[in-house]
């Protein structure tokens, strides 16, 4: 089964994120995120795209790690098509008609160089998302406005290069 279209809304009702991954097979697998389920994937998707070889640069400074991540997560997100809206047709749903709630994550990198990051419910079947590094940036977008949209109280950012300030020459004194 591949990836074809991934949704993920935040449904105020119930105070989650649903997420709707279709497959180019003609399947559609629903899962339930709530806020500290979010939580706990931020963290593990970050530490995804900061492995990434563009990334880990020998000898790059933690700044330089940090700015080529910005841009690596800008390139990335500008080549993908956001505006293609998800195509909702009857599409047979394996794991039931409604909504799986996630309560496990995990989260793996195959030899080919992809990243998985595996929704599993308490009990039962999850699902395993095979995600490239312009897929999981892609992904990482979409749970950021998700997030926004929820106004849980915390954003989803990337670390950011910590800004130099430049040391005055000495101490001044206005009259």
């Amino acid at each position: 089964m591949r990836l074809r279209q991934l949704k993920l809304d935040f449904v105020p009702e119930q105070d989650r994120l649903l997420m709707r991954i279709s497959t180019s097979d003609g399947q559609e697998v629903l899962l339930w995120l709530t806020r500290r389920c979010v939580k706990l994937i931020w963290p593990l998707m970050l530490k995804m795209v900061e492995s990434s070889p563009r990334v880990q640069l020998s000898g790059a400074t933690a700044e330089a790690r940090a700015a080529l991540l910005g841009l690596e997560h800008e390139r990335a997100v500008q080549a993908a098509d956001f505006s293609k809206p998800y195509e909702q047709s009857a599409l047979a749903r394996p794991l039931g008609e409604e909504p799986i709630l996630v309560t496990r994550i995990q989260s793996r990198r195959e030899e080919n160089g992809s990243h998985v990051l595996t929704l599993l419910p308490a009990r039962g079947q999850g699902v395993h998302l095979s995600l490239d590094e312009n897929l999981l940036h892609s992904c990482c977008k979409l749970f950021q406005n998700a997030v926004a949209k929820a106004d849980w109280d915390f954003k989803l950012e990337f670390p950011q290069p910590p800004i130099e300030v430049a040391e005055s020459e000495g101490a001044r004194t206005l009259n």
